[in-house]
């Protein structure tokens, strides 16, 4: 069954303008790429889907915060200024510069998304979908923060609870930075298990999800942080997945799988210090595709960052080749070859020994929630 793919062209307008870091131009890039290196018949189709509602995003929001969000950005877009405490509901990292796109539209659309890449699965069309634009882990219940203003992640759980009655739903956060806002959504949910890969905090925003914050109240337990090493590469996301990921996984038994995160773990990536090759996001795919034969191989697959844009289009195609099992051949250039070289003194054996300690860490402080651990 080919893998569906929900993309609109409208999702280029989720730009928060010259000069920002976050720039809507990725969703113009990686739909070319795609179409220019693979053949959409037999591998995969195009979805489009409708912007979420306002009774869509009150499952993960309040209606002070979506009016305040809603008509701010409008605002901003128009080149207008907009009454109201800015900082009550949105970071600085939020804020647009010159020029930003229809932001929050767009951001009604990466959760429309979310919600047909549930229906799809959920009533038999796709086994697999992958939502480009997805993945804005960041934003909370009533504030958004670090380029995130709704939280589809949180969302597609949500909303597998409300309609379909799921009770055991894994999210693998495979992005560079800590999901702190999924985090704080399902903090005390035992019904849903939050594994999140991640920088070490100490080193990258937001500085939350390190390995003792394992949920609280009847969700102790499950949330697992697995704070890396900074470039960590291959190597240390194989022993993550075969000592942490794959035992908790197989113990949970999750009825569908939900992964977000690009290309930020990228060894060149500009905003983060982590050390992955393009092949390395393949190999998350491939890993993902595995877990997912406990759910009948039910995932949703949310791709959103990356702030190399050289790099981008290559990390996320990877990525859903190795989902869904497509053998592309696709080469990348001698620039990215030059981008992934590694320092000399960065060497091996020492990460070897960092994220074994770091693993040690993670099991001693589940241990109590897993038998895997023990």
């Amino acid at each position: 069954m080919a893998v569906t793919i929900l993309y609109r062209e409208d999702l280029k307008e989720y730009d928060f303008g010259v000069g920002h870091s976050f720039r809507g131009d990725r969703f113009e890039v990686f739909p070319q790429f795609l179409k220019q290196n693979l053949t959409e018949n037999g591998n995969y189709r195009v979805v489009e889907a409708d912007p979420a509602t306002d009774e869509d995003l009150r499952l993960i929001c309040q209606q002070e915060y979506l009016d305040f969000t809603q008509g701010y950005y409008r605002a901003a877009n128009l080149g207008l200024t907009y009454p109201g405490e800015f900082s009550r509901f949105q970071s600085q990292d939020n804020r647009p510069k010159d020029q930003p796109g229809k932001t929050e539209e767009a951001a009604r659309l990466v959760v429309g998304q979310a919600k047909a890449a549930c229906d799809l699965i959920q009533d038999g069309t796709t086994k697999k979908a992958v939502s480009i634009g997805g993945g804005f882990h960041h934003a909370k219940p009533n504030y958004g923060e670090g380029f995130c203003i709704y939280n589809d992640v949180a969302f597609s759980a949500r909303y597998l609870q409300k309609k379909y009655k799921l009770d055991r739903i894994l999210i693998l956060d495979t992005d560079a930075h800590a999901g702190n806002g999924t985090a704080e959504y399902f903090y005390e949910d035992p019904t849903v298990l939050l594994i999140d890969i991640h920088q070490d905090p100490r080193t990258v925003y937001p500085g939350t999800g390190f390995a003792d914050q394992t949920g609280s109240g009847d969700g102790k337990g499950f949330t697992i942080n697995v704070p890396l090493p900074v470039y960590s590469g291959q190597e240390s996301y194989e022993r993550v997945f075969e000592e942490i990921v794959q035992p908790v996984a197989e113990e949970f038994r999750p009825q569908i799988i939900i992964r977000n995160g690009g290309s930020d773990p990228h060894v060149s990536d500009g905003l983060t210090s982590l050390g992955l090759q393009v092949r390395g996001f393949r190999m998350i795919g491939e890993r993902v595709r595995e877990l997912a034969r406990l759910c009948d191989d039910k995932e949703i697959d949310l791709i959103c960052s990356g702030y190399n844009k050289e790099v981008l289009p290559y990390a996320w195609l990877a990525m859903v080749c190795g989902v869904s099992g497509i053998d592309s051949p696709l080469q990348q250039p001698e620039s990215i070859d030059k981008l992934e070289k590694i320092p000399s003194w960065l060497g091996v054996d020492r990460f070897s020994i960092d994220i074994q300690a770091v693993i040690n860490d993670v099991k001693h402080y589940l241990k109590d929630y897993w038998q895997c651990f023990r």
